[in-house]
């Protein structure tokens, strides 16, 4: 028996990227999944976001395991939407087991140069939407007594990230509030954790900016990101990582095998954080 047998997760951001892998590995292991994600670009954002043919793709995936899915669009910036979402997931399916909170955005901007908007929608998105996500689902759990949370942190939730202040803030708050909401929930049987990725090869890694940022001057290509991928690790060979592996982290935080975890990061990183990093901009002589 898949050990997600009779289970049913909530996965955002469930589009593309991360969030289709989660979809697609929770399904694998036998669970059910209502996913989440949004149909439209956020300005501040500088490469594609979701649309409903990415969600439809994710759909497709999880359909062709044999699994049921209850897929809509929605925006982890509004409570009424995912209200509505779990809502639907429950008439439909009659409990939700598992969140995978993994909506995620990022941009990047000196600091003292980002606009408000853009500071905004990165917290917004990362972190506001994480707990919007966990205030739709919880009542529901708590009813139960039974359930576990997976939310989405970073490298970036241990580590500043120069030029993106935003987004290590905001993956540093995840953490927090994972481990805030493990102290509340723990007394239901409510479980709580993080997953860390590093460097994951997925549309927010895969632009222009962030090609330029890895290469360290403009017109940067997809060979510079992959080059560069090789030193954000400790593994030899091994680059920017398959989002599967960070589904795999948090299919078996779902399930019952992590029954005494919680409270909890798990880091997916090939090594990253042992690394003692680099100064981007070192005082000249």
């Amino acid at each position: 028996m898949s050990r997600l047998e009779g289970k049913v997760a909530l996965v955002t951001g469930a589009a593309r990227g991360q969030g289709r892998a989660h979809a697609v590995t929770l399904a694998r292991e036998g669970a059910e999944i209502v996913a989440v994600d949004l149909d439209r670009q956020i300005d501040t954002v500088p490469y594609d976001t979701a649309r409903e043919q990415d969600l439809q793709q994710t759909v497709a995936e999880v359909e062709a395991l044999d699994r049921r899915i209850v897929a809509r669009t929605a925006d982890v910036r509004s409570s009424e939407q995912l209200a509505a979402v779990v809502e639907e997931g429950l008439a439909t399916f009659g409990h939700i087991d598992a969140l995978v909170a993994n909506a995620g955005v990022f941009s990047q901007a000196p600091l003292w140069e980002m606009d408000e908007q853009t500071w905004d929608d990165v917290v917004d998105v990362n972190l506001k939407g994480a707990w919007r996500t966990m205030k739709a689902v919880v009542p529901h759990m708590i009813e139960r007594r039974t359930g576990s949370i997976v939310l989405t942190s970073s490298v970036n939730g241990f580590r500043g990230n120069p030029g993106a202040a935003h987004y290590a803030a905001s993956k540093h708050g995840v953490l927090g509030l994972m481990r805030s909401a493990a102290l509340e929930l723990g007394p239901h049987r409510v479980r709580v954790n993080a997953v860390c990725p590093g460097l994951i090869d997925t549309p927010m890694t895969n632009w222009p900016g962030l090609y330029d940022r890895m290469a360290g001057h403009p017109g940067g290509d997809r060979a510079d990101f992959e080059r560069a991928a090789l030193h954000y690790g400790i593994l030899g060979g091994v680059g920017a990582l398959p989002p599967e592996v960070i589904a795999d982290a948090a299919a078996w935080l779902a399930s019952d095998g992590a029954w005494a975890v919680t409270g909890q990061a798990i880091v997916v990183d090939a090594g990253h954080l042992e690394l003692p990093g680099f100064n981007p901009a070192p005082l000249q002589p």
